[in-house]
């Protein structure tokens, strides 16, 4: 003998009218319940690295007073730094995602200018900087 089945059984499928206004509500604001959104590109931080080296003089000796630069290519600002004793330097909190130029200058001489680029993904930048 067949059994006719319950109420609730025959309704199965079928959504409550405010259950189906509360979805359509939330998809005409962009939310959809349950979902993780990612911030956006922009907003994204690549974290930061470190620039540092040492400033060569033409034979390779090690050279202080040197004013080593750093030039945030988007923004143009610059930020110096006068190389230590055994010619090394250090910039500290440098963006990833921005591209910079490094050189020194001492006495009317100056580097080759290096790249710093948000390509690259090491969070420790180390390069010589060698007077000509």
């Amino acid at each position: 003998m067949a059994r006719a089945l319950p109420a609730q059984g025959r309704m199965r499928g079928r959504r409550a009218p405010a259950a189906g206004a509360a979805i359509l509500l939330a998809m005409a604001l962009g939310i959809v319940p349950g979902a993780r959104f990612a911030p956006p590109a922009a907003a994204q931080n690549l974290g930061e690295r470190t620039v540092s080296g040492t400033v060569l003089d033409a034979g390779s000796m090690p050279v202080s007073g040197a004013t080593v630069f750093l030039k945030n290519e988007k923004t143009k600002s610059i930020r110096s730094f006068a190389s230590l004793a055994n010619g090394h330097f250090h910039f500290a909190q440098v963006d990833k995602d921005q591209d910079y130029d490094l050189w020194a200058e001492k006495n009317g001489k100056k580097s080759a200018v290096k790249t710093v680029s948000s390509w690259d993904s090491r969070t420790d930048f180390v390069t010589d900087l060698k007077f000509k």
